[in-house]
């Protein structure tokens, strides 16, 4: 992997290419920023470039044998530790009783996703940790004298999940660690890292990404055109996990669409008879989805609202919601869109409150049909 392959957050990566080209490298350097930027895909690259044997113009090669080993997560100068559970037959567990799993993570998920860890762990309703087993497998490990690289790296993820026995236990082989050591954590939560600790961690902060920079890297990952991209990476909010998401549900927002649609056209020509039917399609939904669909219907309406405008970079509408809006947005006006909203907030506090669906659903196409003639 190398830095150019991870999208945005160049001064991050300027500051630890400068680290490792000076080999003024910290003991002990924290990965923080928001989720779903790649942080773990920056400290696994950082950790390549100080192991690779010919780096080029500030990146790794790729090529020699230690980048190599890199690519397969097989190098013997690095370790990883992650945040696990306790096994049945296992009350001390250890990062190595989950590597094939945790090797399986890294290859599947380019952006690091913590849901999609618990996946890997088969427990989707576990609190997973780093034990106090774990902080004695580190020490045993960075004890040992490097194979074959000038530094040893361990790569800790979500040090926030340290339990306190593991902080403390680590605690002095940060303050004075093996000459030959290096740690990079990568945090979610800084602030939830035991302050001891977070004191002496070199802190290198990264940035939520923009829309632009999210559409980036789906384009690149997902061969969809430019305009699907920015569609998707707007709601993001910089997170790519959030748009990979979104992608996954491409088969429920082409469901929500299609049902936008219906909606809006048998509220216009005002057919009571099949907004009924309607209504009893969309209770068939499960509560979660509806709520869903309801927050799609939300973002539709402001999406249409604003598409009278005119200016389309404001607008992140895929082909085909744009193709729709082309002839519909002017039905969405200063005369009904912020109504509008608000009846699609109150259906879904609605539906939260375990509401009858039939007649909640019913009632709000009808105040739709009223409101889509002003």
């Amino acid at each position: 992997m190398k830095f150019n392959d991870i999208i945005g957050n160049d001064a991050a990566k300027m500051q630890l290419r400068a680290m490792i080209d000076n080999d003024r490298i910290p003991h002990a350097i924290l990965l923080s920023g928001p989720q779903g930027i790649g942080k773990l895909a920056l400290a696994r690259t950082a950790a390549q470039y100080i192991h690779c044997d010919h780096r080029t113009d500030g990146e790794p090669c790729e090529i020699c044998p230690s980048c190599r080993q890199h690519q397969t997560f097989n190098h013997a100068d690095t370790f990883f530790s992650f945040p696990v559970v306790k096994g049945k037959s296992n009350s001390k567990p250890t990062s190595d009783d989950y590597i094939n799993e945790w090797k399986h993570f890294l290859s599947e998920n380019p952006i690091e996703n913590y849901q999609n860890w618990l996946k890997e762990l088969n427990n989707e309703n576990a609190q997973p940790q780093i034990y106090a087993s774990e902080s004695s497998s580190i020490i045993t490990k960075m004890s040992y004298a490097s194979y074959s690289a000038k530094y040893k790296v361990l790569i800790l993820w979500l040090p926030e999940k340290m339990n306190e026995e593991c902080a403390n236990k680590l605690l002095k082989i940060i303050e004075e660690p093996f000459p030959d050591s290096i740690f990079i954590m990568v945090s979610d939560n800084p602030k939830e890292i035991l302050p001891t600790i977070y004191s002496r961690l070199q802190r290198v902060e990264m940035k939520k990404l923009s829309t632009k920079e999210v559409a980036q890297f789906l384009e690149r990952h997902y061969a969809i055109s430019h305009q699907d991209a920015i569609a998707v990476a707007a709601p993001a909010d910089g997170n790519i996990i959030t748009a990979q998401s979104t992608i996954a549900l491409d088969s429920e927002n082409r469901e929500f669409f299609e049902n936008f649609m219906a909606l809006m056209r048998l509220a216009y020509s005002r057919d009571l008879k099949s907004l009924k039917k309607w209504s009893e399609n969309i209770n068939n939904f499960k509560r979660e989805k509806i709520k869903r669909f309801l927050q799609y219907l939300a973002r539709m309406v402001r999406e249409n609202y604003i598409y009278n405008l005119h200016n389309s970079e404001l607008n992140y509408l895929n082909r085909s919601e744009e193709q729709f809006s082309n002839r519909f947005s002017p039905f969405i006006n200063d005369g009904n869109a912020e109504r509008m909203i608000a009846e699609i907030e109150k259906a879904e506090r609605d539906v939260q409150g375990n509401a009858n669906g039939k007649i909640l659903l019913f009632d709000f196409a009808i105040k739709i049909t009223i409101l889509i003639k002003r």
